[in-house]
């Protein structure tokens, strides 16, 4: 897990980033809590999520904020925050250009901003939103989602209502055919005080879910394009035999003017 210094719009972000050796390793983006009420990429939800995803053979980069640790720059409210954010995504697909997935998985105000870059880029397959703000924030930008995830909270939570967790996720299922999928873990709070390995299983079993419906999808588009490929091999091959009779006549016809 070594530190590493990224190029950030107002300058340097530290984080942290765990590599996979395999060239199409999937990867992920982890956000932490609102910088002003000490989230860090050191947050305990943080820490547990990005293992969640390296147990699984993730690439997986963790950042601070700006301002927040070694990172250069001010708090700004969001839009610089979410510039932040895509900066980071960026250089983890520089540095994975072949990963056959990429999700992003934010906590609490980090999953604002990760649900604004969700759809910004359309190239993320997935999400993991832990205990979302839904009352705090206006989500109402996810119109339609754009891809599948998973809203996780506590009933415990004070700071978020699970009811408003609950429907913000009700909202979102009935768009596009995007499934969301809404976890409540009992008696865990906002922060997942002593709850952080019912949280690592809710999550590492959802991720097991998709990743291997994933595969299943990969296999099944794959067969797809060979029956495609079969088909315009089956095309080309009687577009060959029905232009051959038409060859023959004009030889034939070539062979008579000879004789004349």
């Amino acid at each position: 897990m070594p530190e590493l210094i990224i190029n950030g719009p107002a300058g340097r972000l530290e984080a942290r980033y765990h590599h996979e050796p395999a060239s199409d390793s999937p990867i992920a983006l982890i956000l932490h809590p609102h910088p002003q009420f000490g989230g860090t990429m050191n947050n305990q939800v943080v820490y547990t999520l990005y293992h969640t995803f390296v147990e699984r053979g993730f690439s997986v980069l963790r950042f601070n904020f700006r301002g927040v640790g070694r990172s250069q720059g001010i708090w700004d409210g969001g839009p610089g925050e979410l510039s932040d954010a895509a900066s980071a995504l960026d250089w983890l697909q520089i540095v994975k250009p072949d990963a056959k997935s990429c999700w992003i998985a934010g906590v609490s105000f980090g999953t604002w901003i990760a649900m604004q870059l969700l759809m910004r880029r359309p190239e993320v397959a997935g999400f993991i939103c832990v205990a979302p703000p839904s009352n705090l924030y206006d989500f109402s930008f996810l119109a339609p989602c754009p891809s599948s995830g998973l809203m996780i909270n506590g009933d415990k939570d004070r700071v978020v209502p699970s009811n408003s967790v609950a429907d913000l996720s009700q909202r979102l299922k009935t768009q596009r055919g995007i499934k969301i999928t809404h976890q409540v873990v009992p008696g865990a709070n906002h922060f997942f005080e002593n709850k952080t390995d019912e949280l690592k299983d809710a999550v590492g079993t959802y991720l097991d879910e998709r990743l291997v419906q994933a595969e299943i999808d990969r296999a099944n588009e794959k067969e797809r394009e060979k029956e495609k490929e079969r088909e315009r091999q089956r095309q080309r091959e009687t577009d060959r035999q029905e232009a051959a009779p038409e060859i023959e006549d004009i030889d034939d016809g070539a062979d008579d003017g000879d004789d004349d």
